[in-house]
Protein backbone atom coordinates (compact mmCIF):
# COMPACT_ATOMS: atom_id res chain seq x y z
CA UNK A 1 0.00 0.00 0.00
CA UNK A 2 1.37 3.48 -1.05
CA UNK A 3 0.87 6.88 -0.02
CA UNK A 4 -0.75 8.93 -2.09
CA UNK A 5 0.28 12.42 -2.39
CA UNK A 6 -2.58 15.09 -2.15
CA UNK A 7 -1.66 18.65 -3.18
CA UNK A 8 -2.08 21.07 -0.57
CA UNK A 9 -3.56 23.95 -2.94
CA UNK A 10 -6.42 23.10 -5.52
CA UNK A 11 -5.34 24.95 -9.05
CA UNK A 12 -7.16 28.22 -9.75
CA UNK A 13 -10.71 28.34 -10.65
CA UNK A 14 -11.33 29.29 -14.88
CA UNK A 15 -14.06 31.08 -15.94
CA UNK A 16 -16.11 28.35 -17.11
CA UNK A 17 -16.30 27.72 -13.10
CA UNK A 18 -17.76 31.00 -12.39
CA UNK A 19 -21.95 30.11 -12.64
CA UNK A 20 -21.36 27.10 -10.61
CA UNK A 21 -19.45 29.08 -8.05
CA UNK A 22 -22.63 31.43 -7.31
CA UNK A 23 -24.40 28.56 -6.10
CA UNK A 24 -22.42 28.44 -3.20
CA UNK A 25 -22.09 32.08 -2.64
CA UNK A 26 -25.85 32.90 -3.06
CA UNK A 27 -26.66 30.80 -0.46
CA UNK A 28 -27.55 31.97 3.17
CA UNK A 29 -23.98 32.18 4.89
CA UNK A 30 -24.82 30.69 7.70
CA UNK A 31 -25.04 27.10 6.02
CA UNK A 32 -21.62 27.56 4.43
CA UNK A 33 -18.49 26.29 7.20
CA UNK A 34 -16.33 28.25 8.35
CA UNK A 35 -13.88 25.99 6.42
CA UNK A 36 -15.18 25.96 3.27
CA UNK A 37 -15.74 29.31 3.00
CA UNK A 38 -11.93 30.25 3.97
CA UNK A 39 -11.10 27.87 0.94
CA UNK A 40 -13.45 29.31 -1.40
CA UNK A 41 -11.89 32.41 -0.94
CA UNK A 42 -8.05 31.44 -0.96
CA UNK A 43 -9.10 29.52 -4.54
CA UNK A 44 -10.56 32.89 -5.64
CA UNK A 45 -8.09 34.87 -4.69
CA UNK A 46 -5.88 32.74 -7.19
CA UNK A 47 -7.99 32.75 -10.25
CA UNK A 48 -8.08 36.50 -9.67
CA UNK A 49 -4.30 36.64 -9.68
CA UNK A 50 -4.51 34.23 -12.50
CA UNK A 51 -7.33 36.13 -14.47
CA UNK A 52 -6.68 40.08 -12.89
CA UNK A 53 -9.16 41.34 -16.12
CA UNK A 54 -11.99 38.89 -14.58
CA UNK A 55 -14.67 40.97 -12.71
CA UNK A 56 -16.75 37.95 -12.19
CA UNK A 57 -14.21 36.30 -9.48
CA UNK A 58 -13.21 39.61 -7.83
CA UNK A 59 -17.24 40.10 -7.42
CA UNK A 60 -17.58 36.19 -6.30
CA UNK A 61 -14.66 37.47 -3.98
CA UNK A 62 -16.50 40.28 -3.10
CA UNK A 63 -19.41 38.16 -1.86
CA UNK A 64 -17.32 35.31 -0.25
CA UNK A 65 -15.71 38.74 1.59
CA UNK A 66 -18.78 39.90 2.78
CA UNK A 67 -20.19 35.78 3.83
CA UNK A 68 -16.86 36.32 6.26
CA UNK A 69 -17.84 39.67 7.64
CA UNK A 70 -14.87 41.08 6.26
CA UNK A 71 -16.99 44.37 4.66
CA UNK A 72 -13.25 46.17 4.13
CA UNK A 73 -12.54 43.39 1.81
CA UNK A 74 -15.37 42.79 0.85
CA UNK A 75 -15.97 46.18 -0.49
CA UNK A 76 -12.32 46.40 -1.97
CA UNK A 77 -13.04 43.53 -4.00
CA UNK A 78 -16.23 44.95 -5.39
CA UNK A 79 -14.76 48.31 -6.18
CA UNK A 80 -12.12 46.65 -8.40
CA UNK A 81 -14.72 44.32 -10.27
CA UNK A 82 -16.77 47.78 -11.10
CA UNK A 83 -13.68 49.58 -12.30
CA UNK A 84 -12.64 46.40 -14.44
CA UNK A 85 -16.21 45.93 -15.88
CA UNK A 86 -18.83 49.19 -15.59
CA UNK A 87 -21.24 47.43 -17.26
CA UNK A 88 -21.11 43.90 -15.01
CA UNK A 89 -24.86 43.79 -13.49
CA UNK A 90 -24.04 41.79 -10.94
CA UNK A 91 -20.68 43.44 -9.52
CA UNK A 92 -23.07 46.88 -9.73
CA UNK A 93 -25.90 45.14 -7.73
CA UNK A 94 -23.46 43.31 -4.94
CA UNK A 95 -21.65 46.21 -4.35
CA UNK A 96 -25.11 48.15 -4.01
CA UNK A 97 -26.16 45.16 -1.78
CA UNK A 98 -23.15 45.87 0.44
CA UNK A 99 -24.04 49.60 0.81
CA UNK A 100 -27.75 48.40 1.84
CA UNK A 101 -26.45 45.67 5.04
CA UNK A 102 -24.16 48.66 5.91
CA UNK A 103 -26.73 50.69 6.14
CA UNK A 104 -25.42 53.71 3.71
CA UNK A 105 -29.00 53.91 2.51
CA UNK A 106 -28.88 56.69 -0.24
CA UNK A 107 -26.13 55.94 -1.20
CA UNK A 108 -27.19 51.95 -1.77
CA UNK A 109 -30.22 53.50 -3.65
CA UNK A 110 -28.00 55.52 -5.93
CA UNK A 111 -26.18 52.31 -6.78
CA UNK A 112 -29.05 49.68 -7.11
CA UNK A 113 -30.75 52.73 -9.46
CA UNK A 114 -27.54 52.01 -11.82
CA UNK A 115 -27.85 48.56 -11.34
CA UNK A 116 -31.38 48.67 -12.30
CA UNK A 117 -30.32 50.13 -15.17
CA UNK A 118 -27.81 48.00 -16.39
CA UNK A 119 -30.15 44.69 -16.01
CA UNK A 120 -30.08 42.93 -18.92
CA UNK A 121 -33.11 40.25 -18.45
CA UNK A 122 -36.03 40.12 -16.19
CA UNK A 123 -34.51 37.86 -13.37
CA UNK A 124 -32.01 40.78 -12.85
CA UNK A 125 -34.67 43.78 -13.46
CA UNK A 126 -36.55 42.00 -10.75
CA UNK A 127 -33.50 41.79 -8.22
CA UNK A 128 -32.78 44.98 -8.54
CA UNK A 129 -35.97 46.53 -7.79
CA UNK A 130 -37.10 44.04 -5.20
CA UNK A 131 -32.86 45.17 -3.62
CA UNK A 132 -34.63 49.03 -4.66
CA UNK A 133 -37.65 48.62 -2.86
CA UNK A 134 -36.46 46.98 0.67
CA UNK A 135 -33.85 49.93 0.67
CA UNK A 136 -36.62 52.35 0.09
CA UNK A 137 -38.62 50.92 2.90
CA UNK A 138 -36.09 50.94 5.35
CA UNK A 139 -35.72 54.81 4.60
CA UNK A 140 -38.92 55.20 5.11
CA UNK A 141 -38.66 53.48 9.05
CA UNK A 142 -35.17 55.44 9.68
CA UNK A 143 -33.52 52.50 9.53
CA UNK A 144 -30.35 54.43 8.00
CA UNK A 145 -27.18 55.79 9.27
CA UNK A 146 -26.75 59.34 9.41
CA UNK A 147 -24.95 60.99 6.80
CA UNK A 148 -22.41 63.64 8.47
CA UNK A 149 -22.38 66.09 5.44
CA UNK A 150 -22.08 69.36 8.68
CA UNK A 151 -18.64 70.41 9.45
CA UNK A 152 -17.69 69.22 13.48
CA UNK A 153 -15.30 71.86 13.56
CA UNK A 154 -17.43 74.49 15.61
CA UNK A 155 -18.17 71.88 17.92
CA UNK A 156 -15.34 70.41 18.58
CA UNK A 157 -13.42 74.38 19.25
CA UNK A 158 -16.32 74.59 21.61
CA UNK A 159 -16.02 71.29 23.63
CA UNK A 160 -12.30 71.58 23.65
CA UNK A 161 -12.78 75.73 25.04
CA UNK A 162 -15.12 74.29 27.42
CA UNK A 163 -12.68 71.58 29.03
CA UNK A 164 -10.22 74.17 28.64
CA UNK A 165 -12.10 76.39 30.96
CA UNK A 166 -12.88 73.82 33.39
CA UNK A 167 -9.42 72.94 33.44
CA UNK A 168 -8.10 76.25 34.33
CA UNK A 169 -10.88 76.81 37.09
CA UNK A 170 -10.18 73.73 38.54
CA UNK A 171 -6.64 74.37 39.00
CA UNK A 172 -7.31 78.04 40.76
CA UNK A 173 -9.43 76.26 43.61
Amino acid sequence: MGTMLVPTTRAPLAPASFPALLGTLWRDPHTVEPGDLALIIDRLRQACAAYPESADFRTCLGIAHAMNHDAYKSMDALEEARTLEPENFWAQVKFAELLYRLRALQRAEQETTRALNLATDGRELAIARKQLQEIRRLMREGTQKPEWTKPLARPALWLFGAALVGCIVAVMR
